[in-house]
């Protein structure tokens, strides 16, 4: 395993700090909300060229924000991204799709109107594909957004612009969401934190009853994830199935000490999700040198019979039903793999949506048992690191064909199926300088302890949280 190569950076020196540091330098009144604004406007003006993180900015609106800032809120004035998936009234949000590409809501979703209420200034939109449809970060409205480790490489998808952000130190914090690795594969990507929360936890998105797609955090370390985590969290009256934030928040249970770790360790999740060995062996070895001294590390094969086939099953009837309330003028632009998506969702039969139904609640009930046993399970967030942007997705992973895009991002389905908690956590580099990052899934509603574990093993990982120059070779 490679470690993390050298890099610089010369943004300003507010950019530098943890949000939590930020946080508490605003409460302090050490620092105003205005000043980190203009910081974040200077690196995002600073990094654009390189990167195209965030594609929309709202200069004047957050300006305004952090002048009516409350320093006695959670975020207390804290400069955010929000993906272009997720409408901010008055801010131009387009999902990435020419239909929309001029769309400007006059109402903000339910969850930025939390973020705002709870102190967050939305800085602007950050890049994702298409629809949020695809792992990596381009579409016809705003382009590519790039690696800013390697910027001819993917940053991941679909939350790219957010992680691409974030690593380059244009916000502190920044919004992502989640269905088939969304947040996961561009933290592993970009080298840093991104977590999918379960169902109900944080509210938000456009169906209110379907678990499969959530939002959720992504910071460049696992307490600041934490501290953004309880900012989102809570019930809402337009989320049914929203729950109330929990009794302890989540930044004091990730800060509580670990205690004793198990983990599971699988490379291929029980031989039916393919990873190159160059990635089982940056996980592998990472994984092994944290053990010891209270962490224990066991392979095992997690019972996921059918888990693929039930994804593709319910993914596509979801996508389906968005198609059917979307207006064709919208719809007829989309980008082939989309349509693709709707096609396969609506040539689904009764039984074909009722066996994926059963095997959902069978996933859950064996995967809830097998972690019984464990704290976590660990695996990769994909099978393969980073392909050159202009790449959509690869053709085959470790010798094994690509059906399509779905194929390589088998190892985020079973958190989707199963509505458990997971998080992907930097832990290594390939040769060429590239992050890798360990998918860390939890227990059922394990949030609290999966953070505490995840910010337990980044401490021995020991990688400087910091951000970085883009790196353009």
């Amino acid at each position: 395993m490679a470690t993390a190569p050298e890099t610089g950076f010369t943004g300003p020196d507010l950019c530098r700090l943890s949000a939590r540091q930020a946080v508490d330098a605003l409460k302090s009144g050490d620092v105003s909300p205005v000043e980190l604004v203009e910081a974040s406007l200077a690196r995002i003006e600073q990094t654009s060229p390189a990167i195209n993180a965030t594609v929309t900015l709202c200069a004047e609106r957050a300006l305004e924000a952090a002048k009516a800032a409350d320093r006695d809120s959670p975020l207390a004035g804290l400069p955010i991204g929000i993906k272009d998936l997720t409408p901010v009234a008055g801010v131009r949000t387009t999902w990435g799709t020419p239909g929309l590409a001029e769309f400007v809501p006059k109402v903000s979703d339910p969850l930025v109107q939390r973020l705002e209420a709870r102190g967050g200034v939305v800085m602007g939109k950050t890049n994702s594909p298409e629809m949020g449809a695809g792992a990596n970060t381009f579409n016809p409205v705003f382009g590519a957004t790039v690696n800013p480790w390697d910027a001819r490489m993917n940053a991941g998808g679909s939350s790219g612009g957010a992680a691409a952000s974030l690593a380059v130190g244009e916000t502190w914090l920044s919004h992502g969401s989640d269905l088939g690795g969304s947040l996961r594969t561009p933290a592993s990507f970009c080298g840093i934190v991104g977590l999918r929360p379960s169902p109900g936890i944080v509210p938000g998105g456009s169906d209110p009853f379907d678990t499969l797609p959530v939002q959720g955090p992504m910071a460049r370390d696992v307490a600041d994830c934490a501290l953004f985590l309880d900012v989102m969290a809570g019930s809402a009256p337009s989320a049914p199935l929203s729950s109330h934030a929990p009794a302890q928040s989540y930044l004091s249970a990730c800060l509580a000490p670990a205690g004793d770790i198990r983990i599971a360790f699988s490379a291929d999740l029980g031989g039916w999700a393919p990873v190159t060995s160059e990635m089982e062996d940056i996980l592998r070895t990472g994984l092994s040198a944290l053990t010891g001294e209270g962490v224990s590390l066991e392979d095992a094969r997690p019972p996921l019979r059918g888990a693929e086939a039930c994804f593709r099953t319910l993914r596509a009837l979801g996508f389906w039903a968005g198609a059917r309330q979307t207006p064709e003028r919208i719809t007829r632009q989309y980008k082939p793999a989309l349509k693709q998506n709707i096609a396969d969702g609506a040539a689904l039969r009764p039984e074909d949506i009722a066996d994926a139904l059963i095997t959902r609640t069978r996933l859950f009930t064996d995967m809830a048992d097998f972690l019984s046993e464990f704290d976590v399970l660990a695996c990769p967030v994909t099978g393969l690191p980073p392909l050159p942007q202009e790449i959509e997705y690869p053709t085959e992973v470790a010798g094994v064909p690509s059906r399509d895009y779905l194929s390589w991002l088998c190892f985020a389905f079973p958190a989707t199926l199963c509505s458990l908690p997971a998080l992907s956590l930097p832990l290594g580099f390939t040769q060429s300088g590239l992050p890798v990052g360990v998918q860390l899934i939890g227990k059922p509603r394990g949030e609290g302890r999966l953070l505490q574990i995840a910010r337990a093993l980044e401490a021995r990982i020991g990688f400087a949280q910091r951000p970085i120059d883009p790196i353009v070779r």
